[in-house]
């Protein structure tokens, strides 16, 4: 158990930053249990609570609590975005590989209802997606791909719309062209 392994320890975040690196490429309980004492989302009270071994599927928990509470007494709405934030580009980062850039580009959120209790957000990657995100970009040009999650309270009524466009490209060293250049 991870947990056992590191006991309470507070990780800094240069070291948070290097180990995270480390186990994006590895392990997605060691994942988990790091993204779950990263600074921006442990204050917010936020929660990880799924990260499946394929890395293709994110499961966030926000409970409403008086840190994340804003003046009308439902859920603060930068906590509901902080849910989605990093959730897309670093499951696509793992699921690309050392080959890719990957950022995040532009981001939205619609609020749709008052967040009153615990709210959910569900991150998923297709295969059909990634199959289209590396089609796109294998010729060495930049890709803008969309990706869209609802964050739902308990009974799966909608608190938000979440829009997540990322930028994706082939490193320099992977592209067709540099790749063609240096053949003799």
């Amino acid at each position: 158990d991870v947990s056992s392994m590191l006991g309470s320890v507070q990780l800094p975040t240069k070291k948070m930053a290097t180990l995270f690196q480390v186990a994006l490429l590895k392990n997605a309980s060691i994942v988990r249990f790091i993204m779950n004492r990263y600074a921006p989302l442990r204050g917010a009270g936020i929660r990880v609570v799924k990260i499946d071994p394929d890395f293709k599927r994110v499961v966030v928990e926000l409970p409403l609590t008086k840190k994340n509470r804003n003046v009308m007494g439902t859920s603060f709405g930068g906590s509901l975005y902080a849910m989605a934030d990093p959730f897309f580009m670093l499951m696509l980062m793992r699921l690309l590989g050392k080959t890719h850039h990957v950022w995040d580009q532009q981001a939205t959120i619609d609020f749709v209802s008052p967040g009153k209790g615990r709210v959910t957000g569900t991150y998923v990657i297709s295969d059909a997606q990634l199959d289209s995100i590396k089609e796109q970009a294998k010729s060495g040009d930049k890709v803008l791909y969309t990706f869209q999650a609802d964050i739902v309270h308990d009974d799966g009524s909608t608190v938000a719309k979440v829009s997540k466009v990322l930028y994706v490209r082939l490193k320099k060293e992977f592209r067709p062209d540099i790749a063609k250049a240096g053949t003799p």
